[in-house]
């Protein structure tokens, strides 16, 4: 290589070079090392400090910012044009973000399946965030795949799935429930090959015959996750409920010989163990039992309801759900953990080989054969957090006796908001609740149906826009209602009832206005 005398100019590009040189070693310094603990340490607590201050001057869930507000503040933002330091990032943190965000520990939060979080887990958030364990491979993971590892064990326990069973940590409900129908539509797959009539025919052809049951108050992911496979949305047959909302066995018994009449061919019955809307729970092992005589794969999605393997005083209600042959559960709902935390349990471990792959760079044959525990043998993610460890703080802190007092409360409460809305003449609600949610809508004497249609999403947008507090709105066979889930062992009927005259004076300004007509 020619090297150029002291005195010559470099040229240009070898400048730039230079000058990106400098800028890495100055990007570098950034990086956490054993040479920075200390500022890691003085420079994450900078940022617990400002989310401890600003929720504890926190007095609503939302401050009623618009989209399009925050929208401007964001796109000011000149993203080429560096702050001098994590104290001026923060800063600008605050106005961008933390000052309007939607605040789910507030007692008059009271929309979706958002849960306040529990200290423990949080603990356990900035551990693994820190340290970034990837649980693909035993050899980015170590002691986490143990950890996890026990704690599917664990949670395999309490659902009753019985010795041979197994699982993993997911990023949610959604991911779980696709991962159980991928694993459903192999093992239906593989028994149509057994057949000699069905040699030849490629996967498109066989998924032709296959359909998914489940009810119409089924988490939405389960048609989603049966186009994703190939099934496509028609594939879906949504059985009829009772009047308590729960899927019909009767009617599922219907379907079922219908649908085996037709020559077509049962993939799973999905079961609801909590539905979004309701909070209602399949008869469980009378779904079983239709499935088990069908040959048909039986999934319990228990995203919501899981959290009852831990209830001092309501597990009954999940009665027969170690029948299954897989379990969706999401530990960032019942179990008071921050997203993402959510599992899919399999009743037989080989199971999970429908969704193995083995790659030479990753995950070799040959591992698997030597018994190396990689965990991505078992999950269709591949680089995945270890979020396993914000649950297992929380057990060895709490202890599930702990985890599961907090649900009860809620369970309790929402029974308590039930009885006010049934008597409330103002109000009528759409079903008892069976787990913390609650339908119903604001429809005092002579108020039609149409206009109640008109009325109740205008005092949910009114209400959320004061950001005096949140509520949900849904749909009931075609009308407009509002809906109320509540998760927070913190809050108070009169915390609730304090929401419900919010909305009965909303509702009420609003019908003078003549807003609704």
């Amino acid at each position: 290589m020619k090297l150029l005398p002291a005195t010559q100019e470099r040229p240009t590009a070898e400048l730039e070079f230079g000058s990106g040189v400098e800028r890495a070693l100055a990007a570098g310094n950034h990086l956490f090392n054993s040479g920075n603990s200390d500022r890691y340490a003085t420079e994450v607590l900078q940022g617990v400090n400002l989310v401890a201050a600003t929720v504890a001057r926190t007095t609503r869930p939302f401050t009623g910012a618009t989209p399009a507000e925050l929208a401007e503040l964001v796109a000011a933002v000149d993203l080429e044009q560096t702050l001098e330091d994590t104290t001026a990032a923060l800063a600008e943190l605050e106005t961008l973000y933390l000052r309007d965000a939607v605040y789910f520990h507030d007692t008059k939060y009271a929309a979706h399946l958002n849960c306040p979080v529990v200290i423990p887990a949080l603990v356990g958030e900035a551990v693994l965030s820190a340290v970034n364990s990837s649980m693909d491979t035993w050899d980015q993971s170590a002691g986490a795949t143990m950890i996890e590892r026990r704690l599917i064990d664990w949670t395999a326990d309490r659902l009753g799935l019985g010795p041979d069973s197994d699982g993993v940590f997911t990023s949610g409900g959604t991911q779980s429930n696709l991962q159980a129908l991928l694993m459903a539509r192999n093992h239906a797959v593989a028994r149509l090959r057994r057949d000699p009539a069905n040699a030849g025919l490629r996967l498109p052809a066989l998924l032709e015959r296959l359909r998914v049951f489940t009810s119409g108050a089924s988490h939405f992911s389960i048609r989603k996750s049966a186009s994703m496979l190939g099934l496509g949305y028609d594939a879906v047959v949504d059985v009829g409920c009772d009047e308590n909302r729960r899927m019909d066995p009767a009617l599922l018994a219907v379907e079922l010989a219908r649908c085996n009449a037709a020559g077509l061919v049962p993939m799973v019955v999905v079961a609801t163990a909590g539905t979004t809307d309701f909070g209602t729970i399949d008869p469980l092992r009378d779904v079983a039992a239709l499935s088990r005589a069908h040959g048909t794969w039986f999934h319990v999605d228990a995203a919501y309801g899981g959290g009852l393997i831990v209830s001092g005083r309501h597990r009954h209600l999940i009665d027969g759900i170690g029948l299954a042959d897989s379990v969706t559960i999401d530990y960032h709902k019942t179990f008071f953990q921050p997203v993402s935390s959510s599992a899919i349990l399999v009743r037989e471990r080989a199971n999970l080989g429908h969704v193995t792959y083995y790659a030479d760079y990753l995950n070799p044959e040959s591992a698997a054969q030597a018994k190396v525990p990689n965990q991505v043998d078992k999950s269709i993610q591949t680089t995945r957090r270890f979020d396993a460890l914000k649950l297992w703080l929380t057990l060895r802190t709490m202890g599930a006796d702990g985890v599961g007092a907090l649900f009860d409360e809620a369970i309790d409460l929402a029974a308590g908001v039930g009885r006010d809305l049934a008597a409330d003449p103002d109000f009528e609600l759409a079903a008892g609740p069976e787990l913390s949610t609650l339908v119903f809508r604001y429809r005092p004497a002579g108020t039609s149906e149409s206009d109640a249609d008109r009325l109740n999403p205008l005092i949910r947008s009114t209400v959320f826009a004061s950001g005096e507090a949140v509520v949900a709105g849904t749909k009931v066979d075609g009308r407009h209602y509002l809906k109320f889930t509540l998760l927070n062992a913190e809050t108070t009927l009169g915390d609730v009832r304090q929401i419900v005259e919010l909305l009965r004076c909303t509702g009420a300004a609003l019908n003078t206005r003549g807003v609704a007509a």
